[in-house]
């Protein structure tokens, strides 16, 4: 699911639940605030991402963003963090 080098991990999640606990070199950016978008349009569209949430659902959401912003390598990771916890990625905390 997750591997090292194959593409950038974004965490769509609040700060809060970020700090909690996340995968290690995840980078964060919280679908809930109003410049989302504008943080979304700052990446590069050739890469490839991996959006992953809680359960799913605002991962889900912030790929069918980015899509529809013209990244084409986008990948929703289904059941968010609580399907990468049983993978056994290891997740961070900080």
């Amino acid at each position: 699911m997750l591997q090292k080098d194959s593409g950038i991990v974004l965490d769509v999640r609040t700060p809060g639940e970020y700090k909690s606990g996340h995968v290690a070199q995840s980078v964060s950016i919280d679908i809930m605030q109003a410049d989302f978008e504008d943080k979304i349009r700052g990446l590069d569209k050739e890469k490839t991402y991996y959006i992953y949430c809680r359960s799913g659902n605002r991962s889900s959401k912030a790929s069918s963003i980015m899509t529809n912003l013209g990244f084409t390598k986008v990948y929703n990771v289904k059941d968010g963090i609580e399907n990468i916890l049983k993978s056994g990625v290891s997740v961070s905390k900080d």
